[in-house]
């Protein structure tokens, strides 16, 4: 059953207590990266976007934490994601391991930059 939440707060508020913290966690860095970036929940997920276009989403599972950064932001990494399980625009980091925020925030800062591209073109 799909659950329409009405905040990023609500969303993460459903996980259990440790999920919670890495959840924030990474909430935490994707704003710390992109402070202009407009929080909001699509596809039952917290996204982000700059520029009116999406920069990440991200999610809580029951064993891992996906994150979504399109296409572009996951072929600029491949190489730093390579040890993860992927699909085309995702990639799932273990709640059993130590999730590579400075990761999350090297493809947050390059999404932004993207973005800003975009805007100029």
């Amino acid at each position: 059953m799909k659950i329409n939440y009405k905040s990023v707060d609500e969303y993460i508020k459903t996980f259990p207590n440790e999920v919670q913290l890495i959840l924030e966690k990474v909430r935490k860095t994707i704003i710390e990266k992109a402070p202009e970036a407009v929080e909001s929940i699509s596809y039952g997920m917290p996204a982000y976007k700059t520029n009116g276009k999406p920069l990440v989403y991200f999610a809580g599972y029951k064993k891992h934490i996906g994150f979504y950064a399109t296409p572009t932001g996951h072929s600029e990494f491949a190489n730093e994601l390579s040890n993860y399980k992927q699909g085309k625009g995702s990639v799932q980091f273990p709640i059993d391991h130590p999730i590579p925020y400075w990761l999350i925030e090297q493809i947050v800062i390059f999404r932004v930059k993207e973005n800003e591209e975009r805007k100029r073109s």
